[in-house]
């Protein structure tokens, strides 16, 4: 990894995916930058996202739709609900390697994505 500069707008970006845990759009980190930053535009917010996410500091979840990101790098999973489309945090046992799972594989590897759908707990109530 290469360090980056430091700018005013990447940085914006980065605390502002380290203090929410929504996992927003592009478009949803914008709108929240421009609170403090209102020169900031789209292009930038989308440039420094994919720079953040080089460098390892957050993660850009594909979705099938809007990719979303997470400020938080640590591991953990994610949970989709398939009702309203919220995506969750899911911690997992520590002791569960993943990375060791692949039977029959003559290779290495290095990380994996791992993502659970179902539906979430408010949506869970709404439906009953």
């Amino acid at each position: 990894m290469s360090t980056l500069r430091t700018s005013k707008q990447r940085d914006a970006v980065l605390k502002d995916l380290q203090f929410r845990f929504d996992h927003p759009t592009a478009e949803e980190v914008y709108l929240s930058v421009k609170k403090t930053l209102p020169n900031i535009s789209l292009a930038t917010v989308y440039r420094n996202l994919k720079l953040l996410e080089n460098e390892g500091l957050i993660l850009r979840i594909a979705t099938g739709e809007s990719d979303r990101y997470d400020g938080h790098t640590e591991s953990h999973y994610h949970f989709t609900c398939k009702s309203c489309q919220q995506l969750f945090d899911l911690k997992i046992d520590d002791g569960v390697e993943l990375n060791r799972l692949p039977v029959g594989f003559d290779g290495t590897v290095t990380g994996h994505s791992l993502m659970f759908y179902g539906i979430c707990s408010q949506c869970n109530k709404k439906m009953n």
